[in-house]
């Protein structure tokens, strides 16, 4: 099974960067790099993050080795959908509230 510092260190090579060229893009020390990939050194979340934007992977590439899948982007998809309509009908019960106020006088 492949750890995440393997992982990162393929896609460090899909994008042909040595661990210097990679250090000096994450703006850290070669070594301390060459210890995220061989393991000696967990990965924090901010550093995760930073590792994804740089190699430009997704985070869930990096922790399980899959990629995105359509099905993923799909709820994705239909989750912002929902939470436009979701937004109009706030906007539509916002304007009822500010129109009984001014019925009332308020």
């Amino acid at each position: 099974m492949k750890s995440i510092g393997d992982r990162i260190k393929q896609s460090r090579l899909a994008l042909g960067l040595s661990q210097a060229d990679a250090a000096k893009k994450l703006n850290i020390s070669t070594p301390a790099f060459c210890k995220i990939e061989t393991g000696q050194t967990d990965v924090n979340i901010s550093r995760l993050l930073q590792i994804s934007k740089t190699f430009k992977v997704s985070v869930v590439q990096l922790i399980n080795g899959q990629s995105v899948t359509t099905d993923s982007s799909e709820q994705l998809d239909a989750l912002k959908k929902e939470l436009m309509e979701k937004e109009e009908e706030i906007n539509k019960l916002r304007k009822k509230v500010i129109d009984l106020y001014d019925k009332l006088g308020v």
